[in-house]
């Protein structure tokens, strides 16, 4: 089913220079009015239409959110800083970006009385208790970055309770697709990599850990839809519904390079999430969402593309760089 289109809309995409946020412009630009925050620490101006108004700001700062804001009929809030790792390292720092700057965004939202997409993750739940991980399932994040989401997620739903603010938060699993670069680029860039250099695609553990890989089309769709539903409020897992292990992972992006990479196994990573998969059926009832792409189709067209900067984003759980074999949660 094809996503409502938004038109004629003011709208504000906050770290829409960067991977998800990007991809979310270019679908918006034709019929609205499109303006994108951001700091450019980790966004690229080239991923840009030319029709968009670019304000370069921290969205930490409130009289840039404001500017950037004024007037916005929706604002997708995607800026973050997805760094598990530096999550751990320095949460307060971690913190004033994902949780003390997306409370801006919401209090700005209340002065423009502007819908708010929130860009939340799967990192929320931690270890899942059962597969598929449903929106009801018990939330125990293990890192701060987990928590920051959480405390987002909660806090938009609450907005819309407490304020009548239009909000929905989208608990995004591993979102993968072109644009995603920097150190933080995960496991199918990882195999990738080694499958066109001909090197052993190496897996941590035994690549029987599962996840749910969805592809960064599809989460534009599920946006699309959350900045039209009735369904406010409330938050959805945005997946496929589908788990893959990660050693059926990289024979498929084996089979699609064309490589004669074997596959390799080392010691596996100590708190590394066994199984994730997203139970996506409250999307697929109250937003129309299903997604379309399937995993092998998704890495035949990354590979066809012939561009290096291929990933998926850790938005869906901790998603850390690692030479060896990439990341799984």
């Amino acid at each position: 089913m094809d996503s409502p289109a938004i038109r004629d809309s003011t709208i504000l995409v906050t770290g829409g220079a960067g991977f998800i946020g990007s991809h979310l412009v270019e679908a918006l630009v034709p019929h609205n009015e499109v303006r994108v925050l951001d700091d450019f620490t980790t966004g690229d101006r080239d991923y840009l239409p030319d029709d968009v108004t670019v304000i370069e700001g921290d969205v930490r700062d409130p009289i840039a959110l404001q500017e950037a804001a004024r007037g916005v009929d929706v604002i997708f809030h995607h800026a973050a800083l997805v760094s598990v790792t530096q999550s751990v390292d320095d949460p307060r720092q971690s913190n004033r970006t994902n949780l003390e700057a997306g409370l801006l965004v919401l209090e700005q939202a209340r002065q423009e009385d502007a819908r708010v997409v929130v860009a939340s993750s799967a990192a929320v739940y931690g270890h899942p208790e059962e597969l598929p991980v449903p929106e009801t399932a018990p939330t125990n994040p293990t890192s701060p970055y987990g928590v920051q989401k959480l405390a987002l997620d909660q806090y938009a739903r609450l907005y819309e309770e407490l304020y009548g603010l239009e909000t929905v938060a989208l608990r995004y699993f591993n979102v993968y697709g072109p644009r995603q670069q920097g150190p933080y680029s995960g496991v199918i860039s990882t195999f990738l990599e080694q499958a066109r250099a001909g090197e052993p695609i190496t897996i941590e553990g035994d690549g029987q850990q599962s996840r749910d890989f969805v592809h960064v089309s599809d989460v534009v769709r599920a946006n699309l839809r959350a900045a039209t539903t009735d369904a406010v409020g409330e938050a959805y897992n945005i997946g496929t519904g589908q788990r893959t292990t990660i050693l059926d992972l990289a024979e498929t992006v084996r089979d699609a390079t064309d490589s004669a990479s074997t596959i390799a196994h080392r010691d596996p990573r100590s708190g590394d999430i066994r199984h994730s998969g997203a139970d996506t059926s409250k999307a697929s009832r109250d937003l129309g969402f299903d997604a379309n792409v399937g995993l092998e189709s998704g890495i035949r067209s990354l590979v066809g593309s012939g561009r290096p900067e291929l990933a998926e984003t850790e938005t869906g759980a901790p998603l850390e760089p690692n030479r060896g074999g990439g990341s799984y949660s």
